[in-house]
Protein backbone atom coordinates (compact mmCIF):
# COMPACT_ATOMS: atom_id res chain seq x y z
CA UNK A 1 0.00 0.00 0.00
CA UNK A 2 2.99 2.33 0.74
CA UNK A 3 4.88 1.59 -2.44
CA UNK A 4 1.55 2.74 -4.05
CA UNK A 5 1.10 5.69 -2.43
CA UNK A 6 4.71 6.41 -3.26
CA UNK A 7 3.80 5.63 -7.28
CA UNK A 8 0.66 8.06 -7.04
CA UNK A 9 3.29 10.87 -5.74
CA UNK A 10 5.69 10.09 -8.18
CA UNK A 11 3.08 10.30 -11.06
CA UNK A 12 1.49 13.46 -9.95
CA UNK A 13 4.72 15.21 -9.14
CA UNK A 14 6.31 13.86 -12.93
CA UNK A 15 2.93 15.29 -13.89
CA UNK A 16 3.22 18.72 -12.71
CA UNK A 17 6.64 18.65 -13.78
CA UNK A 18 5.66 18.43 -17.33
CA UNK A 19 3.01 20.58 -16.88
CA UNK A 20 5.49 23.58 -15.78
CA UNK A 21 8.48 23.13 -18.06
CA UNK A 22 5.38 22.81 -20.94
CA UNK A 23 4.00 26.21 -19.83
CA UNK A 24 7.45 27.79 -19.10
CA UNK A 25 8.08 27.62 -22.67
CA UNK A 26 5.11 29.58 -24.12
CA UNK A 27 5.70 32.25 -21.38
CA UNK A 28 9.14 32.82 -21.78
CA UNK A 29 8.46 33.29 -25.51
CA UNK A 30 5.58 35.57 -24.90
CA UNK A 31 8.25 37.19 -22.46
CA UNK A 32 10.80 37.85 -25.51
CA UNK A 33 8.17 38.85 -28.18
CA UNK A 34 7.17 41.54 -25.39
CA UNK A 35 10.76 42.92 -24.98
CA UNK A 36 11.88 42.35 -28.80
CA UNK A 37 8.92 44.99 -29.46
CA UNK A 38 10.47 47.22 -27.03
CA UNK A 39 14.03 46.57 -27.23
CA UNK A 40 16.69 44.57 -29.11
CA UNK A 41 15.50 40.97 -30.03
CA UNK A 42 17.49 38.25 -28.13
CA UNK A 43 18.22 36.51 -31.39
CA UNK A 44 19.63 39.89 -32.33
CA UNK A 45 22.00 40.02 -29.16
CA UNK A 46 20.09 41.82 -26.92
CA UNK A 47 18.96 41.34 -22.99
CA UNK A 48 15.71 43.29 -22.76
CA UNK A 49 14.37 40.26 -21.78
CA UNK A 50 15.86 40.44 -18.66
CA UNK A 51 13.55 43.33 -17.46
CA UNK A 52 10.52 41.73 -18.66
CA UNK A 53 8.26 40.08 -15.95
CA UNK A 54 6.67 37.29 -17.88
CA UNK A 55 10.10 36.15 -19.24
CA UNK A 56 11.45 35.31 -15.50
CA UNK A 57 7.99 34.04 -14.33
CA UNK A 58 8.73 31.37 -17.30
CA UNK A 59 12.36 30.94 -15.71
CA UNK A 60 10.83 30.44 -12.48
CA UNK A 61 8.53 28.36 -13.77
CA UNK A 62 10.38 25.78 -15.17
CA UNK A 63 12.65 25.76 -12.06
CA UNK A 64 9.31 24.83 -10.47
CA UNK A 65 9.09 21.91 -13.41
CA UNK A 66 12.48 21.00 -12.68
CA UNK A 67 12.40 20.36 -9.13
CA UNK A 68 8.77 18.36 -9.20
CA UNK A 69 10.77 16.67 -11.56
CA UNK A 70 13.64 15.65 -8.97
CA UNK A 71 11.21 15.31 -6.09
CA UNK A 72 9.19 12.47 -8.35
CA UNK A 73 12.27 10.22 -8.35
CA UNK A 74 12.26 9.72 -4.85
CA UNK A 75 8.73 8.02 -5.01
CA UNK A 76 8.49 6.25 -8.03
CA UNK A 77 10.76 4.51 -10.32
CA UNK A 78 12.27 6.11 -13.18
CA UNK A 79 10.41 3.74 -15.56
CA UNK A 80 7.34 5.68 -14.64
CA UNK A 81 8.76 9.12 -14.39
CA UNK A 82 11.19 9.32 -17.40
CA UNK A 83 8.80 8.79 -20.02
CA UNK A 84 6.48 11.25 -18.77
CA UNK A 85 8.88 14.40 -19.49
CA UNK A 86 6.76 14.00 -23.02
CA UNK A 87 4.03 14.96 -21.74
CA UNK A 88 5.88 18.51 -21.44
CA UNK A 89 5.49 18.18 -25.33
CA UNK A 90 2.00 18.36 -25.05
CA UNK A 91 1.71 21.14 -22.84
CA UNK A 92 3.67 23.47 -24.88
CA UNK A 93 1.77 22.75 -28.45
CA UNK A 94 -1.65 23.14 -26.62
CA UNK A 95 -0.55 26.62 -24.76
CA UNK A 96 1.16 27.87 -28.19
CA UNK A 97 -1.99 27.15 -30.15
CA UNK A 98 -4.35 29.21 -28.23
CA UNK A 99 -2.07 31.68 -27.13
CA UNK A 100 0.96 32.07 -29.27
CA UNK A 101 -1.56 31.49 -31.83
CA UNK A 102 0.85 28.49 -33.62
CA UNK A 103 -1.76 26.00 -35.33
CA UNK A 104 -2.01 23.07 -33.79
CA UNK A 105 -2.83 20.92 -37.03
CA UNK A 106 -4.01 17.31 -37.62
CA UNK A 107 -0.70 16.08 -36.97
CA UNK A 108 0.07 17.38 -34.16
CA UNK A 109 -3.46 16.47 -32.56
CA UNK A 110 -2.63 12.72 -33.53
CA UNK A 111 0.94 13.21 -31.93
CA UNK A 112 -0.42 14.63 -28.68
CA UNK A 113 -3.22 12.00 -28.49
CA UNK A 114 -0.31 9.24 -29.20
CA UNK A 115 1.69 10.64 -26.30
CA UNK A 116 -1.49 10.42 -23.90
CA UNK A 117 -2.42 6.81 -24.69
CA UNK A 118 1.22 5.54 -24.40
CA UNK A 119 1.46 7.27 -20.98
CA UNK A 120 -1.97 5.80 -20.06
CA UNK A 121 0.05 1.97 -20.75
CA UNK A 122 2.78 2.68 -18.60
CA UNK A 123 1.16 4.37 -15.73
CA UNK A 124 -1.24 1.82 -15.79
CA UNK A 125 2.00 -0.91 -15.54
CA UNK A 126 4.71 0.78 -13.83
CA UNK A 127 6.18 -1.30 -11.37
CA UNK A 128 5.93 -0.63 -7.84
CA UNK A 129 9.05 1.68 -6.23
CA UNK A 130 11.35 -0.06 -3.96
CA UNK A 131 11.43 0.41 -0.44
CA UNK A 132 14.86 2.06 0.50
CA UNK A 133 15.64 2.88 4.36
CA UNK A 134 19.06 3.59 3.84
CA UNK A 135 22.22 6.05 1.78
CA UNK A 136 24.12 2.40 2.51
CA UNK A 137 21.19 -0.05 0.64
CA UNK A 138 21.43 2.57 -2.47
CA UNK A 139 25.16 2.18 -2.63
CA UNK A 140 25.08 -1.37 -1.73
CA UNK A 141 22.84 -1.52 -5.19
CA UNK A 142 25.27 0.59 -7.25
CA UNK A 143 28.24 -1.44 -6.25
CA UNK A 144 26.78 -4.66 -7.62
CA UNK A 145 28.84 -5.98 -10.46
CA UNK A 146 26.40 -5.37 -13.05
CA UNK A 147 25.82 -1.63 -12.87
CA UNK A 148 29.64 -0.83 -12.15
CA UNK A 149 29.96 -2.77 -15.33
CA UNK A 150 27.33 -0.23 -17.10
CA UNK A 151 29.00 2.70 -15.44
CA UNK A 152 32.72 1.66 -16.82
CA UNK A 153 31.14 1.33 -20.08
CA UNK A 154 29.19 4.19 -19.95
CA UNK A 155 31.95 6.66 -18.78
CA UNK A 156 34.48 5.15 -21.23
CA UNK A 157 32.08 5.03 -23.98
CA UNK A 158 32.12 9.29 -23.12
CA UNK A 159 35.73 9.34 -22.98
CA UNK A 160 36.24 7.49 -26.15
CA UNK A 161 33.81 9.97 -27.74
CA UNK A 162 34.76 13.33 -26.35
CA UNK A 163 38.50 13.11 -27.20
CA UNK A 164 39.00 10.50 -30.05
CA UNK A 165 35.31 11.47 -32.07
CA UNK A 166 34.18 14.99 -31.07
CA UNK A 167 36.74 16.54 -33.11
CA UNK A 168 37.10 14.54 -36.30
CA UNK A 169 33.13 13.81 -36.48
CA UNK A 170 30.99 15.46 -34.12
CA UNK A 171 29.76 18.45 -36.57
CA UNK A 172 28.39 15.91 -39.09
CA UNK A 173 27.17 13.14 -36.98
CA UNK A 174 24.37 14.14 -34.30
CA UNK A 175 24.64 11.12 -32.95
CA UNK A 176 27.71 11.78 -31.46
CA UNK A 177 26.48 14.16 -29.39
CA UNK A 178 23.54 12.92 -28.30
CA UNK A 179 25.18 9.49 -27.21
CA UNK A 180 27.18 11.85 -25.07
CA UNK A 181 24.45 13.28 -23.18
CA UNK A 182 22.37 10.24 -23.16
CA UNK A 183 24.94 7.57 -21.41
CA UNK A 184 26.04 10.85 -18.96
CA UNK A 185 22.02 11.55 -18.47
CA UNK A 186 21.32 8.06 -17.33
CA UNK A 187 23.66 8.38 -14.66
CA UNK A 188 22.87 12.02 -13.78
CA UNK A 189 19.07 9.85 -13.03
CA UNK A 190 20.86 7.19 -10.79
CA UNK A 191 22.56 9.98 -9.06
CA UNK A 192 19.60 12.19 -8.90
CA UNK A 193 17.41 9.52 -7.83
CA UNK A 194 20.11 8.66 -4.87
CA UNK A 195 20.00 12.09 -3.88
CA UNK A 196 16.43 12.51 -3.76
CA UNK A 197 15.73 9.34 -1.59
CA UNK A 198 18.43 11.00 0.85
CA UNK A 199 16.69 13.86 1.13
CA UNK A 200 13.65 12.50 1.55
CA UNK A 201 14.94 10.12 4.29
CA UNK A 202 16.31 13.33 5.76
CA UNK A 203 12.93 15.10 6.00
CA UNK A 204 11.50 12.18 7.46
CA UNK A 205 13.84 11.79 10.53
CA UNK A 206 17.31 10.00 9.39
CA UNK A 207 19.76 12.58 8.28
CA UNK A 208 21.53 10.92 4.93
CA UNK A 209 23.47 13.36 4.49
CA UNK A 210 26.42 12.44 7.49
CA UNK A 211 27.17 9.61 4.75
CA UNK A 212 30.25 9.75 2.09
CA UNK A 213 28.15 8.01 -0.58
CA UNK A 214 25.54 10.75 -0.36
CA UNK A 215 27.94 13.66 -1.27
CA UNK A 216 29.46 11.39 -3.69
CA UNK A 217 26.41 10.79 -5.62
CA UNK A 218 26.13 15.09 -5.55
CA UNK A 219 29.09 15.34 -6.95
CA UNK A 220 28.28 12.90 -9.64
CA UNK A 221 24.97 15.21 -10.45
CA UNK A 222 26.74 18.02 -10.83
CA UNK A 223 29.82 16.77 -13.08
CA UNK A 224 27.05 14.64 -15.69
CA UNK A 225 24.78 17.73 -16.10
CA UNK A 226 27.81 20.16 -17.15
CA UNK A 227 29.09 17.93 -19.48
CA UNK A 228 25.40 16.87 -20.63
CA UNK A 229 24.59 20.69 -20.58
CA UNK A 230 27.77 21.60 -23.39
CA UNK A 231 27.32 18.67 -25.62
CA UNK A 232 23.59 19.48 -25.92
CA UNK A 233 24.20 22.71 -26.55
CA UNK A 234 26.71 21.92 -29.65
CA UNK A 235 23.87 19.23 -30.94
CA UNK A 236 21.56 22.28 -30.65
CA UNK A 237 23.82 24.76 -32.29
CA UNK A 238 25.03 22.25 -34.69
CA UNK A 239 21.66 20.11 -35.82
CA UNK A 240 17.57 21.21 -35.97
CA UNK A 241 15.93 21.22 -33.16
CA UNK A 242 13.33 19.24 -34.54
CA UNK A 243 15.64 16.67 -35.18
CA UNK A 244 17.68 16.62 -31.84
CA UNK A 245 14.89 16.89 -29.44
CA UNK A 246 13.06 13.25 -29.94
CA UNK A 247 16.46 11.84 -30.51
CA UNK A 248 17.65 12.58 -27.79
CA UNK A 249 14.56 11.69 -25.87
CA UNK A 250 14.84 8.43 -27.17
CA UNK A 251 18.06 7.70 -26.66
CA UNK A 252 18.61 9.17 -23.06
CA UNK A 253 15.02 7.65 -22.00
CA UNK A 254 16.29 4.12 -22.89
CA UNK A 255 19.49 4.31 -21.51
CA UNK A 256 17.94 5.89 -18.24
CA UNK A 257 15.27 2.93 -17.98
CA UNK A 258 18.34 0.56 -18.51
CA UNK A 259 20.37 1.89 -16.08
CA UNK A 260 17.81 1.54 -13.61
CA UNK A 261 16.56 -1.61 -14.46
CA UNK A 262 20.34 -2.75 -13.71
CA UNK A 263 20.54 -1.07 -10.58
CA UNK A 264 17.59 -1.31 -8.75
CA UNK A 265 15.76 -3.73 -10.56
CA UNK A 266 12.51 -2.29 -11.65
CA UNK A 267 11.16 -5.22 -13.56
CA UNK A 268 12.43 -7.91 -11.36
CA UNK A 269 8.64 -8.26 -9.76
CA UNK A 270 6.44 -7.75 -12.67
CA UNK A 271 5.47 -10.34 -15.40
CA UNK A 272 6.30 -10.48 -18.92
CA UNK A 273 2.75 -9.29 -20.28
CA UNK A 274 3.27 -5.37 -18.31
CA UNK A 275 6.96 -5.15 -19.43
CA UNK A 276 5.52 -5.85 -22.88
CA UNK A 277 2.45 -3.29 -22.03
CA UNK A 278 5.13 -0.51 -20.86
CA UNK A 279 7.51 -0.99 -23.84
CA UNK A 280 4.46 -0.09 -26.18
CA UNK A 281 3.55 2.62 -23.94
CA UNK A 282 7.26 3.74 -24.84
CA UNK A 283 7.22 3.39 -28.14
CA UNK A 284 3.85 4.99 -28.78
CA UNK A 285 5.11 8.16 -26.63
CA UNK A 286 7.93 7.75 -29.08
CA UNK A 287 5.77 8.27 -32.04
CA UNK A 288 3.93 11.11 -30.80
CA UNK A 289 7.05 12.79 -29.91
CA UNK A 290 8.37 12.13 -33.47
CA UNK A 291 5.39 13.33 -34.80
CA UNK A 292 4.95 16.34 -33.24
CA UNK A 293 8.18 17.52 -33.52
CA UNK A 294 8.68 17.20 -37.55
CA UNK A 295 5.37 18.15 -38.45
CA UNK A 296 5.50 21.24 -35.68
CA UNK A 297 5.46 23.98 -38.08
CA UNK A 298 3.36 22.85 -40.69
CA UNK A 299 0.13 25.58 -41.56
CA UNK A 300 2.57 28.41 -39.56
CA UNK A 301 3.68 31.13 -41.67
CA UNK A 302 7.67 31.06 -41.66
CA UNK A 303 9.77 33.37 -39.65
CA UNK A 304 10.22 36.98 -41.34
CA UNK A 305 14.08 36.53 -41.83
CA UNK A 306 13.23 33.09 -43.37
CA UNK A 307 11.05 35.11 -45.83
CA UNK A 308 13.56 37.24 -46.85
CA UNK A 309 16.33 34.94 -47.41
CA UNK A 310 13.90 32.95 -49.86
CA UNK A 311 13.06 36.35 -51.78
CA UNK A 312 16.87 37.33 -52.19
CA UNK A 313 17.65 33.58 -53.41
CA UNK A 314 14.39 34.08 -55.92
CA UNK A 315 15.33 37.52 -56.95
CA UNK A 316 19.26 36.89 -57.49
CA UNK A 317 19.33 34.64 -60.73
CA UNK A 318 16.83 37.59 -62.29
CA UNK A 319 19.02 40.11 -61.51
CA UNK A 320 22.05 38.11 -62.73
CA UNK A 321 20.03 37.88 -66.19
CA UNK A 322 18.98 41.29 -66.67
CA UNK A 323 23.02 42.42 -66.21
CA UNK A 324 23.69 39.88 -68.98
Amino acid sequence: MVASLDNVRGLTLAMSSSAFIGSSFVIKKVGLKKAGDNGVRAASGGFSYLYEPLWWLGMITMILGEVANFAAYAFAPAVLVTPLGALSIIFSAVLAHFILKENLHMFGVVGCILCVVGSIGIVLHAPKERKIDSMKEIWHLATQPGFIVYSCVAVACVLFLIFRVVERSGHRLMLVYIAICSLMGSLTVISVKAVAIALKLSFSGSNQFIYVQTWFFIVVVTICCLVQLNYLNKALDSFNTAVVSPVYYVMFTILTIFANMIMYKDWASQTATQIATQLCGFVTIVAGTFLLHKTRDMGNPPPPDQVCLEEARECAPRSMNSSS
